[in-house]
C-alpha cells in the first residue's frame, strides 16, 4: 500500500465517522428528559433494556414483578455509571453510541433491529460474540456490560431473597 492510498484512505474512513455521526445527531429523537436518570440518554437506556433480560436470564422475577425489576436495573446502570469518573463515562456513552446508531449497531453488534424490537436471542449472540472476540476492544465492553448490570441486579434488594443473602448487618450504635 503507498502512502498516498493510505492517506486517501485515512480522510475518507474520518469523513465516514464524521458523517456517521452528524447523521446519529441529527436523528436523536429529542424526548422529554426523564429525572430518574442522570447518566443514560434514552438510546443508551433501551440497550441496557434489551441487555438486562438475556443477561439475567432465569434471575429476573417473572409476571408483574418482571417490569418492575428490570426498570430496576436500568436505574442501577444509570446510577452506577454516574458514579465513574469522567473518562470511563465518556468512553460508555462513545459505546452506546456505537450501539444505538443503526448501521455501526447491525456491523458491529451484529443487531439489525432497534434495540426495544430485539429478541432475546439476537442479543445473546450479539454478546456471546463479543464476550468470545479475539479483539481485546469488544471484550472490555462486554465485561464492562456485564458488570454494570450484574452490580445493579445483586446490589439490589429484590435479588438478596434468590440468592440467601440476608442484607447488610445493621450496625448497633452506642
Amino acid at each position: 500500500m503507498s502512502r498516498r492510498t493510505l492517506l486517501k484512505t485515512g480522510v475518507a474512513g474520518g469523513a465516514a465517522l464524521l458523517a456517521a455521526h452528524w447523521l446519529y445527531t441529527r436523528s436523536t429523537v429529542q424526548s422529554v428528559a426523564d429525572t430518574r436518570f442522570v447518566a443514560l440518554a434514552p438510546d443508551a437506556r433501551a440497550i441496557v433494556a434489551a441487555i438486562v433480560p438475556v443477561l439475567l436470564d432465569g434471575a429476573l422475577p417473572t409476571g408483574g414483578a418482571a417490569v418492575a425489576a428490570l426498570d430496576a436495573v436500568v436505574i442501577g446502570v444509570d446510577v452506577a455509571i454516574g458514579g465513574l469518573p469522567p473518562a470511563a463515562r465518556k468512553e460508555l456513552d462513545q459505546l452506546f453510541s456505537l450501539l444505538a446508531f443503526a448501521p455501526t449497531r447491525s456491523l458491529v453488534a451484529g443487531v439489525w433491529s432497534p434495540w426495544p424490537e430485539a429478541s432475546p436471542a439476537a442479543v445473546a449472540d450479539f454478546l456471546a460474540q463479543w464476550r468470545d472476540s479475539r479483539l481485546l476492544l469488544l471484550r472490555s465492553a462486554y465485561a464492562a456490560l456485564h458488570q454494570l448490570v450484574m452490580a445493579a441486579w445483586y446490589g439490589n434488594e429484590r435479588a438478596w431473597p434468590a440468592i440467601g443473602y440476608p442484607g447488610p448487618p445493621s450496625l448497633a450504635i452506642g
